[in-house]
């Protein structure tokens, strides 16, 4: 019953994992969105507001693949490399999303994958 999800307007998995999924119960559970620019396979210019606003436009292609927005979205979860970029990664988190906003996790790791400053992972209901 579950099916994956993909578009070219956001990174290719890396590994033995799918974009997103359809559960097929009304949930779509997007992969951690790293700051990787579709189109040039390189992280953005600039820190972690500007790779904060990839991972979440990247999440947003993959939704909108799926026939969703960032309106469904009812849980995030938010991986900093440092917990010192919560305020300049939460200010451009406001910026895409709305009341009633999704429930949230934000966790600091210690290391990201190509030492990204941020991934961004959700899960959204039709």
């Amino acid at each position: 019953m579950k099916q994956r999800i993909d578009t070219p307007n956001a990174p290719a998995a890396i590994g033995p994992y799918s974009q997103a999924i359809d559960s097929g119960h009304g949930l779509v559970f997007v992969s951690g969105q790293l700051p990787i620019d579709p189109a040039t396979g390189a992280f953005p210019e600039g820190g972690v507001k500007e790779q904060t606003r990839q991972s979440l436009t990247n999440a947003r292609a993959i939704l909108e693949a799926a026939g969703l927005s960032l309106a469904n979205v009812v849980k995030t979860t938010v991986f900093l490399a440092d917990m010192g970029d919560f305020a300049a990664m939460n200010e451009v988190y406001a910026e895409f999303f709305a009341e009633p906003f999704p429930a949230r996790s934000a966790v600091a790791v210690k290391t990201l994958p190509k030492n990204a400053l941020v991934e961004v992972e959700c899960i959204a209901a039709r």
